[in-house]
């Protein structure tokens, strides 16, 4: 199906061009979101008459989500989480917690923005890309970490998966003694 895009969408086209999509994709998102009109000559000159309006409120668009691109450029957010010693977290880091953090944070940051094509299953600092606007894309970094001390530790350069770097004991100079009471009674009765 040929349809005019009514702003620009990656991988696909700039405002006003004709592109040939298919038809479950225009059906299904580019014509209910307003983002095509059908190509037909009824359709074009709608398009040319209506193109100034369509091309300011793009600028608009642009322009909110360049501001707030500038005030989340450097962040870096902080998500606590359960996991184990080996930094493996009992559970993800999902896209909806990542707004959470960011809406904590002051951000109005919709879901389909965060690019996030898996979760993250390990502590330690990520990048994320947000795609504010067809045109303005931005990198932050979240911190996951099992506490607020460990963020600002891995923050430094810090790894912490393992019992030196969360403990601070060297795991290879323990020895069986250090567990054990070698003096302890070997025979099994409580006497």
């Amino acid at each position: 199906m040929d349809v005019i895009l009514l702003e620009r969408i990656a991988k696909l086209g700039q405002m006003g061009e004709t592109v040939k999509v298919r038809d479950g994709y225009a059906r299904n998102y580019l014509l209910p979101l307003g983002k095509a009109l059908r190509a037909n000559e009824a359709n074009k000159k709608r398009f040319e008459s209506e193109r100034a309006t369509l091309e300011a409120r793009n600028l608009e668009r642009k322009s909110e989500a360049q501001k707030v691109a500038e005030a989340l450029d450097g962040k870096t957010f902080v998500i606590v989480r359960s996991a184990g010693e080996t930094g493996q977290l009992y559970g993800s880091v999902a896209a909806r917690d990542i707004l959470e953090t960011l809406a904590a944070e002051g951000f109005n940051v919709g879901r389909n923005q965060v690019d996030l094509n898996h979760p993250i299953k390990a502590i330690g600092l990520h990048e994320v890309t947000l795609h504010l606007h067809s045109e303005v894309e931005i990198t932050i970094k979240v911190n996951v970490a099992r506490s607020a001390d460990e963020a600002e530790r891995q923050a430094k350069g810090e790894t912490l998966t393992s019992a030196d770097a969360i403990y601070g004991v060297d795991e290879d100079a323990l020895r069986p003694e250090d567990f054990f009471d070698p003096e302890a009674d070997q025979d099994g009765d409580d006497e």
